[in-house]
């Protein structure tokens, strides 16, 4: 017989962002004139949309016959034998159309821009796989797509950057400040106030100004809501923890939002910490920032005491970010979710463990979340549950992952 599903508190305990698009302290709108009009017309326009069965119905229908959605949830026996301890599943997001959790809220923000008469859409993208999504859901809705790209992730992703253009996209090269994510989302926002009268921009996580936060979120959300009723298929009973990697945030917040209001679950969220937690050489914004605002938004930032923005560093481009979702501070501030970091070494080493022991090369984002896994799981009970969002497939960060592992090691 088929178990019946609680329904999750989180709505009642948790509310959407206030009038003025803050969780607390965290948020906000800290945009141009010019752009204040375009983010009310796309709030009105995606409150619209959730209270329209037709485009809901639509939505639904592209998640699961385009997207391939549920997707699956795995359990990880070997990787489980062989730490002892506590039964690890992943939520397999890197089995999803593109190969990361990405898609979920490109496909919906673009039936909004579509909504919203508007056909050119653009996008920022440090791993890549935001801009891939985009590109995809574009060529799919046919609209015009152009995509922001640093240009160190330019040569770190050279396989997504190939998949873009090969979709119909055009990829912009930026050369400004570190040549990562952070100016390429300065470029989109350029790029949209110029343009916004005929162009969506597709921010690709939870961070920036309100209401983009909030949309990703409720577009991402999708993944802890098919995975409440996975486990309790799999195991009877909710997970005592939930983990998952943290660089602006989506697929954690995506992961952790439908069980906020389930007291008994725990959940870790993992920031990159580079090699050693000194200005530049990580992107752990609870480790090493402090509350400040970059690029529409206040949250925790990496900057410096007159509020200039530092440094980041990661082995992987996609949490090569100064900052976080400003939700993720409100947690984090509150406690109800865990932050901790993980170094570009231990997700080296939890990339070629997955690899070996469970036949899936995770992206070198999910292996932050792996190394944390690593450490967590041997110290709890064997009846004990984990689950962790599996965000993207590795196939894109092979080459880079080479150069970092020690030669002469066998791959």
């Amino acid at each position: 017989m088929k178990k019946s599903i609680p329904l999750s508190t989180t709505c009642e305990k948790h509310p959407w962002p206030d009038a003025r698009g803050r969780f607390g302290a965290y948020g906000g709108k800290y945009v141009p004139e010019t752009l204040m009009y375009a983010l009310d017309e796309l709030e009105a326009a995606y409150r619209s949309a959730m209270a329209d069965p037709a485009f809901q119905a639509d939505l639904e229908q592209r998640r699961q016959h385009y997207v391939g959605r549920p997707t699956p949830l795995y359990f990880a026996e070997r990787l489980t034998a062989s730490l002892g301890g506590a039964r690890i599943y992943f939520k397999r997001e890197d089995l999803a159309h593109t190969g990361a959790h990405k898609i979920n809220n490109a496909l919906g923000q673009c039936l909004l821009a579509r909504r919203m008469n508007k056909p050119r859409v653009i996008a920022e993208t440090g791993a890549g796989q935001h801009g891939v999504a985009t590109a995809t859901a574009a060529a799919l809705l046919d609209l015009e797509c152009e995509v922001y790209m640093g240009a160190e992730d330019m040569e770190r992703q050279r396989l997504n950057v190939f998949r873009m253009r090969l979709l119909g996209a055009k990829v912009t090269c930026v050369n400004a400040g570190s040549r990562t994510l952070k100016d390429a989302i300065n470029e989109a926002l350029r790029d949209w106030a110029a343009n916004v009268e005929h162009t969506h921009y597709v921010l690709g996580t939870v961070h920036g100004p309100h209401p983009f936060p909030m949309i990703c979120r409720d577009f991402q959300a999708v993944i802890g809501r098919e995975m409440r009723g996975q486990i309790l298929e799999a195991e009877g009973r909710l997970p005592d923890m939930l983990i998952a990697c943290v660089g602006g945030g989506s697929n954690s917040i995506g992961l952790f939002y439908d069980f906020l209001g389930d007291e008994s679950v725990r959940m870790i969220g993992v920031e990159a910490g580079g090699t050693k937690l000194v200005p530049g050489m990580h992107a752990a914004r609870f480790a090493g920032g402090t509350v400040g605002m970059l690029q529409g938004a206040m949250s925790y930032v990496l900057q410096d005491k007159d509020g200039l923005i530092g440094g980041t560093h990661s082995v992987s481009a996609g949490l090569d970010y100064a900052s976080v979702g400003p939700e993720h501070a409100y947690f984090h501030d509150n406690k109800r979710i865990e932050y901790t970091y993980a170094t570009d070494q231990e997700a080296l080493d939890a990339f070629q463990r997955c690899s070996r022991l469970e036949g899936i090369i995770p992206a070198l984002e999910s292996a932050h979340a792996l190394a944390e896994v690593v450490k967590r799981a041997p110290a709890m009970a064997t009846e004990a549950i984990i689950v962790m969002n599996m965000s993207g497939r590795g196939d894109k960060d092979v080459e880079q992952a080479a150069r970092f592992i020690m030669q002469g090691e066998e791959l």
